[in-house]
């Protein structure tokens, strides 16, 4: 079995973004020679995401939306009596989780039609990372 191991940085300029890494997965999958397995991409940070979703315009704000109802930025959190201001960043890592697994087939992620990967910073301008890691045959 090959293991190959890849990290992302990121440095965002907002406080929430979302970046398609769709490209960067596809490269350290070629870049492995695994054939047939899976790549696991993995936000490495609690307040931060790792998703597959579609490209389509509109969902990103979409998403970001949806979000911001359910766990809002600016709420007195309890988290926030550690000193932080982000418990609104946790608890969205909580509903988007923070990892996925992509098969890998015949040297390729082994997408649906309009699926994609995208790392979500909820946390933002301050310098984190992901991982991507190969595996297979």
């Amino acid at each position: 079995m090959k293991f190959h191991t890849e990290y992302l940085w990121f440095e965002t300029q907002k406080l929430r973004e979302y970046i398609n890494i769709t490209d960067k997965v596809e490269a350290a999958v070629q870049k492995s020679g695994v054939q047939e397995g899976m790549v696991l991409v993995s936000a490495m940070h609690i307040t931060a995401s790792v998703y597959v979703n579609d490209a389509e315009s509109g969902l990103i704000q979409d998403i970001d939306d949806w979000l911001e109802k359910l766990a809002p930025k600016g709420p007195d959190y309890r988290h926030h009596r550690t000193g932080e201001s982000n418990g609104d960043a946790h608890l969205k890592n909580l509903l988007m989780h923070h990892e996925v697994i992509i098969p890998v087939t015949d040297g390729r992620c082994d997408f649906g039609p309009w699926q994609q990967v995208y790392y979500a910073e909820f946390d933002g301008r301050r310098r984190k990372r992901a991982v991507i890691k190969v595996m297979g045959e």
